[in-house]
């Protein structure tokens, strides 16, 4: 028997966001694992966990095109809000 799923959000995200979510997402996930593994201090443990957790929810929301906080705010980028018009033939 297959299992329901609940339906996927509604992209909020731009492309090019999406994108440089990604990215930024990637690099703040490898630098906080890089600087956690020289700390000296609670300080910069808890300060480089918490670089790896906006590391992770940029990936997650880059990589799925949802940003929740968006949806909640009822932000939507002018790129989406109007989307281009597709030109006959195409």
């Amino acid at each position: 028997m297959a299992t329901p799923h609940a339906p996927s959000p509604k992209v909020n995200i731009t492309r090019t966001e999406r994108f440089s979510r990604v990215i930024v997402g990637s690099a703040g996930i490898v630098g906080g694992v890089l600087l956690l593994a020289g700390a000296h201090s609670v300080l910069a443990v808890v300060l480089e966990v918490l670089l790896i957790l906006a590391g992770v929810d940029l990936l997650v929301t880059g990589a799925r095109g949802h940003c929740p906080l968006y949806a909640k705010l009822g932000y939507v980028p002018a790129a989406l809000a109007h989307p281009m018009p597709k030109r006959p033939g195409r």
